[in-house]
């Protein structure tokens, strides 16, 4: 009433001696965010003298600005027949608040003589709405053209530095901050330690956290966060409890992080002590950032039950709350409840999606993945690098290269690059290099690595180990030593890779060197796995006695692994003496495994020791060891055809057979003999259809070979 009571003393007094009753107006309508009552300050200001002072037309255009009507605000400014620094610096900060910023740098360009405001309001405007290298541009420019740089200032700057992960640039603005008379304001260090956190460089965040004269729960939260988004989580923890011992009060952005680290860790302790504490308290309680970091931690530790809870009592959910029930079902219950929740989602988003596809290729579903990703692009919904990222992951699952030929082309269409940036897709195209080689197709799996516009470790490895997978050894050892001089240092797995390709070619000498390379020149501690691949290629080389040592040397337990492996090397070597001691430990380790009494049998029988190989036929019959058959199988006309020994369920059994038969008779005839009459009596009854190896010189068709 007081301010509909001013309106009108105004109208009846039109002989005011100034405008400021009407600057009070409009500042109360400000503090409305009345655009009504701003509307009619206007309507009689246009009636006084008043009308045309740059002063009063300066507060009007600031607030429309201010309370969202933009065009009133530049209707007001082009009206005005002169203007003052303070008219354009209203306009264009009202247009690059509410993200109009190219009508906004169109009038900076515009304006005589921008001042420091004028640059702030851009630098400021491009960041905020995420166009942060036109507000890295124009922060540069200003500093050029010598304007003192504020907080402001800085703090954009620093924010669009974050956004671009341009680790450098936001370098050479803390070296500007240290310079200036806010290296030891308290809000400039928290926006150094987000950009910082946002860039990866978690030593740089901490650094900046240490050299602050003073800090506030915002500068405890970016490092908390920081360590809870870049590792290792369990610093977040440890910052969270110093963090309270120097008095500070948690929030719930502090207590989000927390709950997320714990998620991280699997802690799922620490997380049940923190969500008591939020139970507890009125604030946290409904918070709904809070609340789905709580799913979150729950559904990623395997307490689906606790996360239903917790989903179930929340006042108010929106997509994320239900995306990450629909991850914590396919994880730990089953893909169908998973999808279950998923059809009952009111509102559905990319990630929903996402999640159901990866639980469906997490749990081997692979077609069901790739069904659901049918469904999605029917629906118009657009697949982002993770969805891509599940899809070629089971079209290399599923070993089909027409599918994820097919896959490729989408990728192509929505234009991945490849590359490292803020929304890295460079997994993409590692996972296209994995699909083709496992596929068998190396040769389009090289052309995608060729053509990535960046390369990760990952890549590298792919690539290597597509190589060594598919027989091409001195090809994955050549992108090796390229890779070395790239920069890209190894990790355990290029070195599987490296150590495999050795193997498969019978580079010996080099493989021995590899190995011995990785503690002295890459700083790589051997892992079980290595020791395999070596056992594997000295093995292969028929190096058994250095196999044997190798393998009672290792610093690790051997495990039935690296043992079998250097069975089957005696197996093929025909090393009975070696392979009976071999045997024997793996007879230890597992007793119920078939596989060594299988191989030690053949070895026996292949140099006529045949009261061994009864000894341990009864040795297996009376400890209840059965080989199990193996299996065999074949795609024809996208049908899988399975068989296995003494198979009679086919329904082309009988041609089968028949076949058999004929090819049996034509081994015969070409000198090849079928003497063991234990394992197979008549080729037409008990044919190894679904075994390894089938026949044999010597020992005639023998039993499937260990592993």
């Amino acid at each position: 009433m007081a301010f509909y009571g001013s309106v009108r003393r105004i109208v009846s007094d039109l002989s005011l001696p100034d405008s400021t009753i009407f600057a009070n107006l409009l500042q109360s309508c400000l503090k409305s965010k009345s655009l009504r009552d701003t509307s009619k300050v206007h309507a009689r200001l246009l009636k006084t003298q008043f009308a045309s002072e740059v002063f009063i037309q300066n507060r009007l255009i600031d607030v429309y600005a201010k309370c969202g009507c933009l065009n009133d605000a530049q209707k007001v400014f082009d009206r005005m027949p002169h203007r003052n620094t303070f008219s354009w610096n209203s306009i264009i900060c009202g247009l690059s608040k509410a993200g109009f910023i190219n009508e906004a740098a169109r009038l900076f360009g515009l304006m005589p003589e921008p001042d420091q405001c004028s640059w702030n309001s851009m630098v400021s405007g491009f960041a905020q709405h995420d166009h942060v290298e036109e507000a890295i541009e124009y922060f540069v420019q200003m500093h050029r053209e010598d304007f003192v740089l504020n907080e402001y200032s800085y703090a954009s700057a620093l924010s669009a530095c974050a956004g671009l992960t341009k680790l450098n640039l936001g370098i050479q603005v803390h070296g500007s901050v240290m310079k200036s008379p806010y290296s030891s304001d308290v809000y400039m260090g928290s926006a150094l330690i987000d950009m910082y956190s946002k860039c990866g460089n978690v030593s740089g965040a901490q650094k900046a956290f240490d050299g602050m004269v003073m800090r506030n729960i915002v500068s405890w939260n970016s490092l908390i966060t920081c360590y809870e988004q870049n590792g290792p989580a369990n610093e977040a923890l440890v910052f969270f409890l110093k963090m309270m011992d120097f008095g500070f009060v948690p929030d719930e952005v502090t207590v989000a992080s927390v709950v997320s680290a714990c998620a991280t860790l699997s802690a799922i302790k620490e997380g049940q002590q923190i969500h008591a504490r939020v139970f507890k308290s009125d604030i946290f309680r409904d918070d709904l950032i809070l609340n789905n970091a709580l799913v979150d931690m729950y559904a990623k530790c395997g307490r689906i039950g606790e996360a239903r809870w917790v989903f179930d009592n929340m006042p108010t959910r929106n997509v994320v709350s239900e995306t990450s029930m629909v991850s914590g079902y396919a994880k730990t219950v089953s893909v169908k409840a998973a999808r279950l929740m998923f059809m009952k989602m009111t509102e559905k988003n990319i990630v929903s999606w996402n999640a159901l596809i990866a639980g469906y290729t997490q749990n081997d579903e692979n077609e069901e993945a790739l069904k659901l990703f049918c469904l999605l692009k029917k629906e118009s919904i657009r697949p982002t690098h993770y969805t891509f990222g599940n899809v070629l992951n089971a079209c290399a699952n599923l070993v089909d290269l027409k599918l994820g030929m097919q896959a490729h082309t989408h990728v192509l269409k929505h234009g991945f690059r490849f590359e490292l940036g803020p929304e890295s897709d460079i997994f993409v195209g590692n996972s296209l290099v994995d699909m083709y080689t496992k596929c068998g197709s190396v040769k389009e799996g090289r052309r995608v690595f060729e053509n990535m516009v960046d390369r990760d470790r990952v890549s590298w490895n792919a690539m290597i180990i597509g190589y060594a997978q598919n027989g091409a050894g001195n090809e994955a050892l050549v992108l090796f030593k390229r890779m070395l001089l790239s920069g890209e240092k190894p990790d355990h797995v290029t070195m599987i890779g490296v150590l495999c390709a050795c193997s498969h070619t019978g580079l010996v000498e080099e493989g021995r060197e590899y190995f011995h390379s990785m503690t002295k020149e890459h700083g790589l501690v051997p892992s079980k796995d290595h020791y395999t691949c070596m056992v594997d290629l000295l093995g292969r080389a028929g190096c058994l006695a250095e196999a044997r040592v190798l393998i009672e040397s290792m610093p690790l337990e051997a495990d039935a692994v690296i043992w079998g492996s250097l069975l089957s090397a005696c197996k093929v070597h025909h090393n009975i003496e070696i392979g009976e001691g071999v045997a024997e430990k793996l007879l230890q380790l597992d007793p119920n495994n078939s596989g060594p009494y299988v191989l030690l049998s053949n070895m026996n029988a292949e140099v006529g020791r045949w009261a061994e190989v009864g000894r341990l036929r009864k040795l297996m019959k009376r400890r209840g060891v059965v080989k199990q058959p193996g299996e065999s199988w074949i795609d024809i006309n996208n049908q899988t055809h399975v068989f296995m020994v003494k198979d009679k369920r086919h329904p082309l059994r009988k041609e089968i057979y028949a076949l058999l038969k004929i090819l049996t008779a034509q081994m015969r005839q070409a000198g090849y003999s079928t003497l063991d009459e234990g394992i197979c009596s008549n080729a037409s009854e008990e044919s190894e259809i679904g075994d390894k190896k089938l026949c044999s010189l010597k020992g005639g068709l023998e039993l499937a070979a260990f592993g």
